[in-house]
């Protein structure tokens, strides 16, 4: 698979799934012993993330600044993104009884639960999405999703990045960033780590499930954003 061009990322997804179907045909006596039990996975090339920056990430939610329904809708669910790294799929089923005062109940990958934070910002923009939300569709709407077309429909994959790519091409985002919801997941979690959270808490923030998946994103620090966390975290820095 390798020589046929395939990405050891690829590769080690497949050798996984082989790996625990010989390791249960083994565990039943199927066979006596698996053939993949020597078979290292690939060294995965270190690959540098790339984000968005501040200013893109300020403009992209600014350029939705209107007063309808669908812009006040994707403002704050573009604010969403970038303020709780949230998976698209997770912002997709998120329904209104999960958002609380300072805080969002999120229901991740295997059915598991985890809290993000709100900031003010978006408490704003999710709190004024809420009445533009009833008041288009003046009727009780509490067991669809939060965020909805502008038919009272669930949104689709589709939609949202298409939201997302108007507001980046009018932001002048860099053409070597891929906008996706998910680069607004990677954002989420490469600027708090630059600006100092621990790698435990970003996991538990990602909802991942260890923290070896997490570590990936510390590629994306440069030697001067490492310099520039240490000062902030330092010993002696912290001692009153």
């Amino acid at each position: 698979m390798d020589d046929a061009g395939r990405k050891p990322q690829y590769i080690n997804d497949l050798l996984k799934v082989f790996k625990t179907f010989f390791n249960y045909l083994e565990a039943e006596g199927h066979i006596e012993a698996t053939p993949t039990k020597r078979i290292r996975n690939m060294k995965l090339p270190k690959l540098k993330l790339r984000t968005f920056t501040e200013k893109n990430i300020l403009d992209m939610i600014n350029y939705y600044n209107g007063q309808s329904f669908i812009e006040i809708r994707n403002r704050a669910m573009i604010a969403m993104m970038f303020d709780t790294g949230v998976r698209l799929s997770e912002l997709m089923e998120l329904v209104e009884s999960q958002i609380h005062e300072e805080c969002i109940m999120i229901y991740g990958k295997g059915a598991k639960e985890r809290l993000v934070p709100v900031s003010p910002f978006l408490a704003k923009a999710l709190l004024r999405y809420s009445r533009a939300r009833r008041s288009y569709f003046k009727e009780a709407l509490h067991d669809q999703e939060f965020f909805l077309s502008r038919t009272g429909r669930k949104l689709t994959a589709e939609a949202v990045a298409k939201i997302l790519k108007k507001a980046a091409k009018a932001a002048g985002v860099s053409k070597e960033i891929r906008v996706s919801p998910h680069t607004c997941r990677h954002t989420f979690a490469h600027i708090n780590l630059k600006n100092g959270i621990d790698l435990y808490t970003l996991s538990r923030l990602l909802g991942h499930e260890n923290v070896s998946i997490t570590q990936r994103y510390l590629e994306g620090i440069t030697d001067e954003g490492v310099i520039r966390i240490a000062r902030k975290t330092g010993v002696l820095e912290n001692i009153r």
